[in-house]
């Protein structure tokens, strides 16, 4: 659960659009490769799960960026805290978790809700920067100072 204190914003973007790639192609394979989005679901499960409730440089995509991307494009100008976007992976791995005991279950409905949801969140990070689980995060720790 130990967090970095500050992380390059981009890599955050980029494990978006990662996960973008990986839950479209299990939206896509749903119906007639049922197997292969449980398998791609499950995965990016996993993914969220480590960034979330270990490390978020221990993700697959943070250590594909820092490794292969960032020394491409050289260092950020600006560090951003890492708790919003650890945050933000604790709720892609409840919304997984649903969407994966759906696919288990033959909750068809449900599994594509979660999925989109998560796509959604997913693609406005990578697109716009704008992280839901972040700005939920910001959301929920106002309410707790004002509350003190």
């Amino acid at each position: 659960m130990s967090q970095p204190a500050q992380i390059d914003p981009r890599g955050h973007r980029f494990s978006g659009a990662a996960t973008s790639i990986v839950l479209a192609a299990a939206i896509l394979t749903l119906e007639p490769l049922r197997p292969a989005a449980l398998l791609l679901v499950a995965f990016q499960l996993a993914v969220f799960a480590v960034g979330g409730f270990y490390r978020l440089t221990a993700s697959p995509y943070a250590r594909l960026y820092v490794r292969s991307i960032r020394p491409r494009i050289g260092p950020p100008r600006t560090l951003e805290d890492s708790a919003p976007p650890a945050f933000s992976q604790v709720v892609g791995t409840v919304f997984l978790a649903a969407a994966l005991v759906a696919l288990v279950l033959g909750a068809t409905a449900v599994t594509y809700v979660a999925l989109s949801l998560a796509l959604l969140a997913a693609l406005l990070n990578a697109a716009a920067g704008l992280c839901l689980g972040c700005e939920l995060y910001l959301a929920l720790q106002r309410l707790q100072t004002s509350k003190a």
